[in-house]
């Protein structure tokens, strides 16, 4: 029969700490094994017992036969420990020629407890092997067992009648229940394991999907004003070469003017990477009036308080589209919505054309890429392009509609 089963954790004791590891580790994996010493110590009881009590034995003759038949069922006893890999039909064979071994043994000894052979391995075959061969096992068992007691030790024997040799068939009852235990134990492992799978990925995904988003908004600070700086200073080294003092007073100007612009946008990037919400209305007025325009503002609908992320993301736009009207066409006039209804948030930042000299050289189109992804997270839509039409034509819109 199969008992003496253990959990063990397979590099230690103590649950794993929660949260992803480096890729490809699973962390300690728990597994259900056997209790080696106490298997083999039940196994070596039932041996001697049997050598100790079982009778007659001898060199020749029935004492020879005991002692062959001995050794036969000890050696299909021991080879319950085989791994569970042994091939099942082999081990249906070993099987049934052990409990074969074990009828041979009842008849030809006089005395001793050689029985105990048939109920271990009948209880064995039950574990090891599937339903209806285990069934076979143990139903082999009852008859050759119970014609021994009946043929053999007579139907009316005050201790062991032939009722007795059927018994030995009953702990197949026992292992089948044993196996399916194990399995259901397993089962749950493996269903542990995967959910842990899934939760090592979906940390792994939430910490990709955080990188991305500090990248995007490292990009909305320094890529435009980094370029501009860069850019002015330049020129103004440039210019130094021309004697024309005053073109170098100018670029190094613009070039201080886009620092401040870059600590004034560094100031939002931080509390936009904070986890507790700012109020919308007042960092968008604030954020709007940093970059020189005033009642430039319309909130339509019923105001209502959004989520940190979708307050967070919002700004983000926002001070990502004034930068870019700020860059792209300076002197332009700005118009800024803010609608809310029942089902999503809309942003809406228009500027007219260019009333001023737009700065040197080409975006990297990384900041409307971010955009799009910020919109995309929360399951909205954005929409940026030129305008054909209207009093802004010749200007730029930029739209995003976010749910909730």
């Amino acid at each position: 029969m199969s008992t003496g089963y253990r959990r063990a954790v397979s590099a230690s004791d103590n649950p794993p700490a929660p949260g992803p590891t480096s890729e490809g580790e699973t962390g300690p994996r728990i597994v259900l094994r056997h209790d080696v010493s106490l298997q083999w110590a039940v196994t070596l009881l039932i041996i001697a017992i049997a050598v100790f009590t079982v009778r007659p034995v001898g060199v020749g003759g029935r004492g020879l036969a005991v002692v062959a038949l001995l050794v036969v069922n000890s050696v299909a006893l021991t080879a319950r420990h085989l791994p569970p890999a042994f091939p099942r039909r082999a081990a249906l064979v070993w099987l049934a020629a052990g409990v074969v071994a074990c009828a041979g043994l009842l008849e030809v000894s006089n005395r001793g407890s050689g029985y105990l052979f048939a109920y271990f391995l009948v209880g064995h075959a039950g574990y090891r092997l599937a339903l209806k061969p285990a069934l076979a096992v143990a139903a082999l068992s009852s008859l050759l067992c119970g014609a021994v007691f009946y043929f053999y030790v007579g139907p009316d024997h005050q201790v062991l009648t032939w009722t007795f040799g059927l018994s030995t068939g009953i702990p197949v009852v026992a292992g089948i229940l044993g196996r399916s235990r194990q399995q259901a134990v397993e089962a749950r492992l493996q269903a542990a394991e995967s959910a842990e799978r899934a939760a090592r990925a979906e940390a792994r995904t939430a910490v990709l999907t955080e990188r991305g988003r500090i990248a995007r908004d490292v990009h909305d600070v320094l890529a435009h004003s980094l370029a501009g700086i860069n850019m002015h200073l330049e020129l103004a080294d440039a210019l130094i070469d021309t004697g024309d003092l005053e073109k170098v007073r100018v670029a190094h100007n613009k070039a201080q003017s886009l620092v401040r612009e870059s600590l004034e946008q560094a100031q939002w990037t931080v509390h936009a990477l904070r986890e507790d919400s700012l109020p919308l209305l007042e960092s968008l007025t604030a954020m709007i009036e940093s970059c020189g325009h005033r009642e430039v503002l319309t909130v339509t609908g019923s105001v209502r308080e959004l989520s940190a992320q979708v307050t967070q993301n919002v700004l983000r736009i926002a001070q990502e589209a004034l930068t870019n009207t700020a860059r792209h066409a300076p002197g332009a006039e700005l118009a800024v919505e803010l609608a809310f209804d029942a089902a999503s948030t809309r942003l809406a930042v228009r500027n007219g054309p260019a009333t001023g000299e737009a700065a040197a050289g080409a975006g990297s189109g990384m900041g409307l890429i971010g955009m799009r992804e910020r919109v995309a997270l929360l399951g909205g839509t954005l929409t940026a392009g030129p305008l054909t039409e209207g009093p802004d034509r010749g200007g730029w819109q930029v739209e995003a509609v976010i749910r909730g």
